[in-house]
């Protein structure tokens, strides 16, 4: 488990209260500087809102694409 390619994490923040919620994301917000590549599922706007790369899907089809240029990181 150390070191994927790729860091699945499906709804990692559902289910939590809003303070460990924003420190799991800022946790992903680490791994990501370190070069780690997240695909993160969530149905949380605030949560998508980290995403550097933003796909929403509607009745199983991609309704938007968008790169998030601007980033800010949590903590920073």
């Amino acid at each position: 488990m150390n070191g994927p390619a790729i860091l699945l994490a499906d709804e990692p923040t559902g289910n939590l209260d809003s303070k460990t919620g924003e420190e799991i994301m800022a946790l992903f917000d680490q791994l990501h500087a370190q070069g780690q590549t997240i695909v993160l599922v969530t149905h949380e706007h605030d949560i998508a809102e980290h995403a550097h790369r933003t796909v929403t899907l509607r009745d199983g089809l991609i309704g938007s694409d968008v790169s998030n240029h601007v980033h800010a990181v949590a903590g920073a």
